[in-house]
């Protein structure tokens, strides 16, 4: 049903400029810089981890990392421009995991237990029913609450990613289901290798992954990639041997789910390229019949 949706969500075209930097959110934070780079606004957490990458075997499935630069008051991080030499690129952002917030941001939330109007609006614009009554009438829920809530209710928790958002330039298909299998088994390839780069990572063996998000990008000529993006919550991991990526979360485990997202997104990519090839025989074989 995921893969089901995110076909017929390509099929419409946003008509805005296709941008990664725009998809990821946080447009604040970004700025486009001349070399085929963009610049993001530095978080040294995010910076460390990158650092690290581009000396791990996960290297080639993350932006070129260049460094720093300072612009006026603010230091930027230096990233390849996953875009570059793409036409019309289609671009989808998923945010990986069976959580989206670190054990530390709980343990805050409920320490300091302020009413937020921003998210009790959030939640009743997605699901009116969602707060309690009493939440209705402060018209304010506790950030601790928002955080749970917004994962229970979405894929993340029950398949190990969400689909965050997807940008198409144009409108390339007649349908979904004419969508063409060729990037559909890039992706599946591109995937398979990352699943395999991950289990020889040190990086990936030690790291608590929070908050990170696969890029997945093609264009009308069928380029298809897959990147791991955004490592700001993504912290070293006080007790690696524990750490397995492949189990549900419990609080105090540290366990991100990371694996449970990549094989669910595995699965139903296998299972897409079926249906859709299976659809394309069908369709050129009523077209000979007719013929």
């Amino acid at each position: 049903r995921s893969w089901k949706t995110y076909l017929t969500m390509m099929h419409f075209s946003l008509r805005r400029q296709s941008s990664w930097v725009q998809l990821a959110g946080h447009q604040g934070n970004f700025q486009l810089s001349e070399g085929g780079e963009v610049l993001k606004l530095y978080s040294e957490v995010e910076a460390n981890c990158l650092d690290c990458l581009m000396r791990d075997p996960l290297r080639p499935f993350v932006p070129q990392y260049h460094g720093m630069v300072t612009r006026g008051e603010h230091c930027y991080i230096r990233l390849e421009d996953l875009l570059s030499g793409l036409r019309r690129p289609v671009i989808m952002d998923c945010k990986m995991g069976v959580r989206t917030y670190q054990e530390e941001e709980l343990v805050k939330a409920r320490t300091k237990a302020t009413l937020r109007n921003d998210m009790y609006q959030k939640m009743v614009k997605i699901d009116p029913s969602a707060p309690s009554a009493e939440e209705h009438a402060q018209k304010g829920v506790t950030k601790w609450r928002y955080l749970q809530w917004r994962d229970t209710t979405s894929s993340t928790s029950t398949l190990g990613f969400r689909i965050e958002g997807i940008m198409v330039g144009v409108t390339m298909f007649d349908s979904p289901l004419c969508f063409p299998v060729c990037p559909q088994k890039a992706y599946h390839s591109r995937l398979l290798a990352l699943s395999d780069a991950l289990t020889n990572s040190p990086f990936f063996r030690t790291h608590e992954v929070i908050g990170s998000s696969l890029l997945f990008v093609h264009d009308h000529s069928s380029k298809a990639s897959v990147w791991m993006i955004d490592f700001g919550k993504t912290t070293p991991a006080p007790d690696t041997s524990k750490l397995r990526h492949n189990v549900p979360w419990a609080e105090g485990s540290r366990e991100d789910g990371y694996l449970i997202g990549l094989t669910s997104l595995i699965t139903s990519l296998a299972q897409a390229i079926s249906v859709v090839s299976w659809q394309q025989e069908d369709s050129s074989g009523e077209e000979k019949s007719v013929t």
